[in-house]
């Protein structure tokens, strides 16, 4: 679904005052000292955050921040300075400073601006930030309500729900000249459930680039309450998780945080720039199964991950990372692209105007294969079935992985049998990949829950997988 064009801009240049006569000049100062490009990063965001527990309100806050980040390029060296003034004294001043990197003539000098038209992946008008307070918080009374109903043994719930809008501007010295406004919601839920022994816990989430009538559909706040509230009974009764190397498949949709971790960040081109990535030097090699495709994407309308523009002003596009196990590309920004004389793929992303862009992840996920989910079940004689994941972290230079399962089953003569509890997944994302030898049909992306840290930044993306079996990988347990 498409949406009716905004011109973005109007924004900062009607509300604001910030005329293009003044970003000229700041992008002149930035490069008053030399340097080889610079560029103003322009951020508005306005948001909403609500959260009750014990059926209480607890925390309701609404902010708005605003400034601009100015960097200055030189090489491999970044100069970077931001102000929460827009006044043009301090955005001057600013540039003065992003410009101390650089020494000697500029490299590139300012030609004027190329003005592009944004496209329109997600909602502007209608977009969550747009509805009361009052009814954000009756979607979390009403997950707090379904789940208490949904089992006795349900003790504690808590549920929230954040929004914002995030407007941006950019304009750069190689004449990039672009805008966005981007929407962003998320409910969650959590629970603890316990017994006469027993304490388990379980938590569901979802949303995206999206309207508030989006959580009146499959993703209501009564599918997260029960989702939430039947992991965390279904652990009541879990048994200990089995130890050692066996069989591993993966279900659907959000275990494609494996993948995201394991694999994604290995390919983000500063990495492999730097020579710190399992990856580096290896595209045109084999480092998967021929089963394995997997995509970056950032095109997918309304999805958490999606993106009209990267935080450079470039447009954001699908880019093929790994086919049929050949590694063909990296993610890149402006700069990893022009010191490694690639592609931009319009992977450069940032936390606010407090943080310098980096190539991040959008949508990650491997796409379908040929087989029917219920063959790879039966496929395996005794192994693991992760369906969903908790916490993990991945080593980027090593490649080495590990992963908590939050749900998960043990698969005995080829059938799904008793819930497992304390399973962790243990693995090199290069070497795990490699014993990929049944794909299904299935893909599905997450509710739209993840978020991705990087050098202290935090972005939001999507992850996708479809059912995956791994003939061997360490499966760490307490039986």
């Amino acid at each position: 679904m498409t949406h009716p064009p905004t011109d973005h801009k109007r924004y900062f240049i009607d509300k604001l005052g910030i005329s293009e006569r003044l970003m000229e000049r700041c992008l002149g100062e930035a490069l008053s000292a030399g340097g080889d490009y610079a560029d103003l990063y322009f951020e508005s965001v306005t948001s909403t955050s609500l959260g009750i527990d014990e059926s209480l309100v607890k925390s309701a806050s609404q902010g708005i921040s605003l400034g601009c980040g100015i960097r200055v390029l030189s090489g491999e060296r970044t100069g970077y300075a931001y102000t929460d003034d827009l006044s043009a004294d301090c955005l001057l001043r600013a540039a003065r400073t992003a410009a101390l990197i650089a020494s000697g003539p500029a490299k590139e000098l300012m030609q004027g601006f190329r003005h592009t038209e944004t496209p329109t992946l997600y909602p502007v008008t209608g977009a969550t930030a747009d509805a009361e307070i009052s009814a954000k918080l009756a979607l979390i009374q009403r997950a707090d309500a379904a789940a208490r109903r949904y089992d006795p043994r349900i003790t504690q719930v808590r549920a929230g729900f954040n929004d914002e809008l995030r407007r941006i501007l950019i304009a750069a010295s190689d004449g990039t000249f672009a805008s966005d406004t981007q929407p962003l919601a998320r409910l969650n839920v959590f629970v603890i459930a316990k017994d006469a022994t027993n304490t388990a816990r379980g938590s569901s989430g979802g949303g995206g680039r999206v309207t508030l009538d989006f959580f009146e559909g499959k993703m209501s706040p009564e599918h997260h309450a029960s989702e939430a509230a039947r992991t965390a009974i279904l652990q009541l009764g879990a048994i200990a998780a089995p130890a050692g190397e066996m069989p591993v498949v993966l279900g659907p949709g959000w275990p494609g945080v494996l993948l995201h971790e394991a694999v994604g960040h290995g390919l983000e081109a500063d990495f492999n720039r730097k020579k710190t990535s399992a990856f580096a030097g290896l595209i045109g090699q084999k480092v998967a199964s021929e089963k394995v495709t997997v995509v970056d994407n950032g095109l997918m309308p309304g999805r958490r991950g999606s993106i009209n523009m990267d935080d450079e002003g470039n447009p954001t596009q699908e880019t093929l990372l790994i086919e049929n196990g050949i590694l063909r590309g990296y993610l890149s920004d402006k700069l990893s692209a022009r010191l490694m004389n690639m592609p931009n793929t319009g992977s450069g992303r940032r936390e606010s105007y407090h943080h310098i862009p980096m190539p991040r992840m959008t949508n990650t996920y491997m796409l379908n294969g040929q087989d029917a989910p219920e063959d790879i079940i039966k496929s395996v004689q005794r192994g693991l079935y992760a369906v969903n994941f908790g916490g993990g972290s991945v080593d980027i230079t090593s490649g080495k992985f590990v992963f908590t399962a939050s749900e998960a089953y043990l698969i005995e003569d080829g059938k799904v049998t008793h819930p497992v509890k304390g399973a962790t997944l243990i693995g090199n994302g290069p070497e795990a990949l490699k014993y990929v030898s049944m794909v299904g049909n299935d893909l599905a992306l997450d509710e739209g829950v993840g978020t991705c840290g990087k050098s202290g930044q935090s972005v939001p993306v999507g992850v996708g997988l479809p059912t995956t079996k791994l003939d061997k990988m360490t499966v760490g347990g307490t039986s």
